[in-house]
């Protein structure tokens, strides 16, 4: 590792660990950083917290897998959409591409609206199943015709308008006002609801994904120049664009499940990566996780105080900040023709 890139992971962990431990104390119970590893070193086992019940349930139970949670997702939908901007050659490109946030969404409303599952199946899991059953759709129109990259797109174009209008018809239908508002607000992106179980899958899913996707790295720097380049360097495309595909689907669909739709993160997070470290992906795809795990901390942490009592769904806030940072990289990518 290069001295720069000594000091950006250092840099970016520090960020990191201040983030969480700041992000936690911020809200209207009065909680200090000292309360927080109290709490967390007690509940480890290395000692008492020395605080009320309820104040450890708060650091414990409410804003630690919050937090951490918020940071997981933003690491890893920032590490699927630098993949898929490079497996797709398309600075445009973001871990919704795939058409899984509209099948999670059809799952999920399939689970609160339509009582699929009888009360047995969470919304979580039924968001997870939906998010799969898109993707396996993808995978079959862009096989029926032809299997290349820009078929993927349109496959992935079809599946979600197709989910997107089954998720409409059924809240329309068959959903009371107190029902569509909690689906909708889910829809829009909510931690609200985050808790250990989320925390531990999602994080799991994002290490295997991550270790996979760095394993793949020099492959993904091949894709850069073109699939007929890559194929020509020795790259197995059609094989190594379906494992990339489906762990990046995988990771999406999980975190979908857990915290809803939350844009823009995977669509501009990688650019930043890219004008700190470079389009290698040994070093962006690290600084991508990073990046994206300090930036969704903070902007839950926004959403969720900034119109006290009352909560803004975390995409809400994405996207108010997404969109003009969304057009600064088309700019960019304007002036670089």
């Amino acid at each position: 590792m290069t001295t720069r890139g000594l000091v950006l992971a250092v840099t970016g962990l520090a960020l990191l660990y201040g983030s969480l431990a700041v992000a936690i104390t911020i809200g209207p119970a009065d909680i200090r950083v000292g309360d927080v590893w109290s709490a967390v070193a007690a509940h480890l086992g290395w000692g008492s917290t020395g605080l009320s019940p309820v104040r450890d349930g708060i650091v414990w139970q409410l804003r630690l897998p919050r937090t951490l949670l918020a940071a997981v997702c933003g690491a890893g939908l920032a590490v699927c959409g630098a993949v898929m901007q490079s497996l797709l050659r398309n600075p445009l490109a973001d871990p919704f591409v795939l058409g899984v946030s509209s099948g999670a969404s059809t799952g999920a409303v399939a689970v609160v609206v339509l009582g699929i599952g009888g009360g047995a199946v969470s919304l979580s899991a039924g968001a997870f199943v939906g998010a799969l059953l898109s993707f396996a759709l993808v995978l079959l129109l862009s096989h029926t015709l032809g299997g290349t990259t820009d078929r993927v797109v349109l496959s992935g174009v079809a599946s979600m308008q197709l989910f997107s209008a089954l998720t409409s018809f059924v809240v329309l239908t068959a959903a009371d006002a107190e029902t569509t508002r909690g689906v909708l607000f889910w829809l829009l992106g909510s931690l609200g609801g985050a808790g250990w179980t989320d925390v531990w899958v999602c994080l799991g899913v994002l290490v295997v994904a991550l270790l996979v996707c760095l394993g793949y790295a020099r492959v993904l720097d091949a894709f850069a120049f073109g699939q007929d380049a890559a194929a020509a360097l020795g790259v197995s495309v059609a094989r190594t664009r379906l494992v990339l595909l489906c762990v990046t689907a995988l990771l999406t669909a999980a975190l979908v499940a857990s915290a809803g739709a939350v844009g823009f993160v995977g669509l501009v997070l990688p650019h930043a990566a890219r004008a700190l470290v470079g389009p290698g992906h040994v070093r962006l795809l690290p600084v991508a996780a990073l990046a994206g795990a300090v930036f969704l901390v903070w902007v839950d942490t926004l959403a969720r105080t900034v119109l006290d009592p009352q909560e803004v769904p975390v995409g809400v806030v994405t996207s108010l900040i997404g969109v003009p940072a969304f057009v600064l990289v088309l700019y960019r990518t304007r002036r670089a023709r």
